[in-house]
């Protein structure tokens, strides 16, 4: 079955907020629903779901791929050519630490940038309805639901006193 987004445009937050658990009353569930603003709102002012932020494993696995890797390039590199020097050791650390640091460095700033993409799901083709409107004030509900049910939720968002709805 297609996936249809019906979006109420309201004046009001509260009216928004209203909307959002007349929504939730038809049985829709709370993932389904987005709350568009062109300013920001403390978290849960429209009664949404939490939102579960994963950006700070990113950083903390490329760091350690990023250390991995310069270990293994210094280690190789020293083990492939070995200049051994005045009965010192082949591996030696202190050399490899600047690499080490750099390789961790590098890999933890790469996949937070990588991370950053990924959790604000860019980039993002726009196949949901949208109206120019919310940057100007409007609040937008934004309902995806089941295809044969939109009407319905167009009726509930209508009802709880949207300036407009839209069906895509």
């Amino acid at each position: 079955m297609a996936i249809k987004t019906v979006l109420g445009l309201f004046q009001d937050a509260n009216q928004a907020a209203d909307a959002g658990d007349a929504v939730k009353e038809t049985g829709v569930s709370e993932n389904d629903i987005d709350f568009l603003t062109d300013c920001p709102y403390p978290e849960g002012a429209f009664g949404e779901r939490e939102e579960h932020i994963k950006l700070f494993l990113f950083p903390f696995i490329g760091g350690l791929l990023g250390f991995v890797g310069g270990i293994m390039v210094t280690s190789m590199t020293q083990m492939a050519y070995p200049l051994i020097t005045g009965g010192k050791p082949i591996l030696s650390l202190p050399p490899m630490a600047v690499v080490m640091y750099e390789g961790t460095m590098l890999g933890a700033i790469l996949f937070t940038v990588l991370g950053v993409l990924f959790e604000s799901r860019l980039p993002h083709k726009m196949t949901e309805a949208y109206d120019e409107r919310v940057s100007q004030g409007l609040i937008g509900v934004l309902v995806s639901t089941e295809e044969g049910k939109e009407q319905e939720i167009n009726d509930v968002l209508s009802k709880s006193g949207a300036v407009d709805t839209k069906i895509a």
